[in-house]
């Protein structure tokens, strides 16, 4: 059986500045300690974890650690992360949807299996084992309409903003389109499902409603984009704006704020 972090059916470690994938057997080769086998074992118990060293490679097929599939895996795990940290933050405002986010973390690690079985140099019955079905994307698809119902319709662009919980999501959501980003070069080369990328695309809307949601359910406002233009003119300095683009076309100025007062700068 396969030992790696995510619980895929291969490897992935480095040494010497290389990180390898590794097949490891699935049978047990004798007592522990005698063999990579023993580290995971199919029986009605409680399977046994693998420890983190790794000793030696066993043969495994190496590669650079910049290595798009590792960029990939890598990402993935920051995104568990982050979601994690969110997590902890959602709980203590008591949010009843943080249990969707711990099944997406679990998700994740079947994610992470998906990636590091590479379709060119994986075994029939591991591409098997770590295939991505579509029940994942169509579930994220429900929780999206279910909390779209109950938002405001979206009439601008927001910042991420709305409170703690919110805000913590809108990071998870960048993280997300950063892991999608990774993946999507692996599928175009056929080393990874498709429904891979489609989960992450999926998950990353999922993150940016419920980062909406959050800020609703905690009556916190969303900060809306304005243009720099709108930003000046609310906080009074347009006419200063304006005097200072007359003075740019000029090439003699430069605007300065400095203790709530403003000065023009001749360079």
């Amino acid at each position: 059986m396969a030992v790696w972090v995510f619980g895929g059916r291969l490897g992935l470690r480095g040494r010497l500045g290389a990180c390898r994938l590794l097949c490891l057997s699935s049978q047990s080769r004798g007592p522990q300690g005698e063999g990579d086998g023993d580290r995971l074992q199919s029986s009605s118990k409680a399977p046994k974890l693998p420890k983190i060293y790794t000793r030696t490679g066993d043969k495994g097929e190496r590669r650079p650690k910049d290595d798009q599939v590792f960029e990939a895996v890598g990402t993935t795990d920051e995104l568990s992360s982050a979601i994690g940290f969110a997590m902890e933050l959602i709980t203590e405002k008591g949010h009843t949807f943080a249990k969707e986010l711990e099944k997406i973390q679990c998700t994740l690690q079947d994610v992470g299996s998906a990636l590091a079985t590479p379709r060119s140099s994986a075994r029939e019955a591991h591409l098997k084992h770590t295939a991505f079905e579509e029940g994942p994307i169509t579930e994220l698809e429900r929780w999206i309409d279910r909390y779209s119902s109950q938002l405001p319709p979206l009439t601008a662009f927001i910042l991420p903003s709305g409170g703690k919980s919110s805000s913590a999501l809108h990071f998870c959501r960048a993280v997300c389109r950063r892991a999608e980003r990774r993946v999507v070069p692996l599928v175009q080369m056929g080393e990874t499902d498709a429904n891979v990328a489609k989960f992450l695309n999926r998950l990353s809307d999922y993150l940016f409603t419920l980062a909406r949601y959050a800020a609703m359910k905690e009556g916190s406002q969303e900060k809306i984009y304005k243009k720099r233009d709108a930003v000046l003119e609310h906080m009074g300095l347009s006419s200063i704006l304006q005097e200072g683009k007359a003075s740019k076309r000029r090439g003699r100025w430069a605007l300065g704020v400095n203790v709530g007062k403003v000065r023009t700068l001749h360079l």
